[in-house]
């Protein structure tokens, strides 16, 4: 069976194949049933699932707290095993929030940045909210995918406070670099949600986090808001708060793999080692004062 799976899977990993199979089905539908079925606390269930997910990916669980998971759900937002992941501690510098692939970074071009080669996308059609735009200007950013086999919870990249949550409504796309090269603005389309957090030290700087969901990421869990953001929510929904957060601490998770884009104002650059292809963990160094 499993060599018969591991056949499905190379076959999958075909460019063409792999967007029609994640892409050209009713996302959202398709969504919330992998919701349900992830949590299902069957044995059989869980077991099968497993399998398949291991023979399409290279499951990570060796940093995991556990391997008794209850159920496919389980395994998805497993927590790590304390002192899995060292995180810098220098003031000056911004750790990665996650573990993850990163993708397209750099400097913003006024307000233009790059999902893929070929395509671009605006801080004005993610974001929604003129204030932040202006405040990104000519900034700096990291994409960090996080694919299904890696650990799905993000972090707080340094010491400070959760000003706000903004919640934007949106489609379930696959993030993966197939899907886009392929889908215009994706990012832009997909359900997310924006948090701002503002540095306790040095200038106090503002950073957002945006974590986009995507096909089979049934919701977005944040601890310190106590609302599960899900596709039935319609956005953008505000939540204020004043969560007060230690670098390194655990911000929430998604339900699958997916994306976190990462936003600082002028005054910040890209630590060294990271690129576009490379693998970082969270609590690794993303971003430093000039």
């Amino acid at each position: 069976m499993l060599k018969d799976l591991s056949v499905l899977a190379r076959l999958a990993r075909q460019e063409d194949l792999n967007f029609l199979l994640t892409n050209r089905i009713p996302r959202r539908l398709v969504t919330r049933f992998m919701g349900w079925f992830s949590q299902l606390e069957q044995p059989l269930v869980r077991d099968l699932s497993l399998a398949v997910w291991q023979a399409f990916t290279d499951l990570e669980l060796e940093d995991s707290a556990t391997r008794d998971f209850k159920s496919m759900h389980g395994c998805f937002t497993r927590a790590l095993r304390p002192g899995a992941r060292p995180v810098d501690l220098d003031p000056s510098v911004l750790v990665s929030p996650c573990d993850g692939i990163v993708g397209a970074s750099g400097r913003i071009a006024g307000t233009q940045l790059i999902q893929a080669k070929g395509f671009g996308y605006t801080l004005q059609d993610l974001l929604a909210d003129e204030a932040l735009v202006e405040h990104y200007r000519n900034g700096l950013y990291v994409t960090i995918r996080l694919p299904s086999s890696m650990y799905h919870r993000f972090h707080a990249p340094f010491t400070g406070v959760v000003e706000r949550v903004t919640y934007i409504s949106g489609d379930t796309w696959n993030t993966n670099p197939i899907a886009l090269a392929r889908v215009e603005k994706l990012f832009c389309k997909n359900e997310r949600a924006v948090l701002q957090l503002r540095q306790a030290d040095g200038p106090g700087a503002v950073i957002t986090l945006v974590a986009v969901a995507a096909i089979l990421v049934a919701s977005i869990r944040l601890h310190f808001a106590d609302v599960l953001l899900h596709l039935r929510h319609r956005g953008p929904n505000v939540i204020p708060c004043s969560a007060h957060v230690s670098k390194g601490e655990e911000l929430g998770w998604f339900q699958h793999g997916s994306t976190i884009l990462v936003f600082a104002p002028p005054g910040f650059a890209l630590c060294k080692g990271v690129a576009t292809g490379t693998t970082i963990r969270m609590g690794r160094p993303l971003l430093h004062l000039l």
